[in-house]
């Protein structure tokens, strides 16, 4: 947030931090409102999504209700999957299907040593594990837990790969790419889903391959919106070394400003140009 601010400072501009669930703010009073950290949607989904939609009518909101909408549920992957898009291979288990059944045939088609749970409905990897495929009954508890709350689930299998190299973040500004990092490793064998806010990232800067690049490209191209404010594309590898969709952020994502000088100064451009 700090480069962030005084980007918009040096431009001329007057930007302030508020909460959006704080009745007092009066929202027409600003030229615009950028989601950043609104990271309490996943547990307040519907009320979250009407203040979108109540907010977009007094203000400009970056980026649009509509946007907002598709990108809070992970089953958008299914939709870029039959747009082509290389996807870490996904299922979903929705709420009243028979959570052994669906596990049972998810470990069937996939035979990693491991596999990944997490709510379809979701950020910061909380409520996300991943689980030794023999783990059946643990697997079912996390399963259940979620379901048993009106939550899809998504079950992955847990990409090796990822543990020597890592996430790719590619960030987009105003439809162009701007720079991007490297995340470790976030899922430990074994561990408790985080109770934090987040879990706790291993960031540095990195230089993507020309393969994530051009899968970036793709990815902003299959979309149904246009005209993107920013967005950031998670890859990591498949076991063959190529590059597959972990997760699209396009509603309150991290942007690591603080890696890439002139980021901050090109997302405050772009957002001006807008208005």
């Amino acid at each position: 947030m700090a480069p962030l601010a005084a980007a918009f400072t040096a431009a001329g501009a007057t930007a302030e931090s508020a909460d959006w669930d704080d009745p007092q703010v009066a929202w027409e009073g600003y030229d615009a409102a950028l989601l950043r950290s609104a990271w309490d949607y996943t547990e307040r989904l519907s009320e979250y999504l009407a203040w979108v939609e109540r907010a977009a009518t007094l203000t400009r909101l970056f980026n649009s209700p509509a946007v907002v909408r598709w990108n809070c549920d992970k089953h958008y992957l299914a939709e870029l999957e039959r747009h082509a898009v290389a996807i870490v291979p996904s299922r979903f288990c929705e709420p009243g299907e028979d959570a052994a059944r669906v596990l049972e045939e998810f470990l069937a088609a996939h035979p990693q040593a491991e596999l990944v749970v997490k709510p379809a409905v979701g950020a910061g990897s909380r409520d996300t594990r991943r689980h030794a495929r023999s783990a059946r009954e643990q697997i079912l508890a996390h399963m259940r837990g979620l379901l048993g709350n009106r939550r899809s689930v998504l079950l992955q299998p847990y990409l090796a790969r990822v543990d020597r190299d890592g996430e790719t973040a590619l960030i987009y500004l105003d439809g162009h790419f701007s720079h991007a990092i490297r995340k470790g490793p976030l899922l430990p064998s074994g561990a408790q889903a985080t109770a934090a806010l987040f879990a706790a990232e291993e960031i540095t800067a990195r230089e993507p391959g020309v393969d994530e690049r051009a899968l970036g490209e793709h990815i902003l191209a299959a979309l149904p919106f246009r005209d993107l404010l920013y967005a950031r594309v998670d890859l990591i590898r498949g076991e063959a070394g190529e590059p597959r969709l972990l997760e699209l952020e396009l509603n309150e994502p991290s942007l690591f400003f603080g890696y890439a000088a002139p980021a901050a100064q090109r997302y405050v451009r772009a957002t001006l140009a807008r208005l």
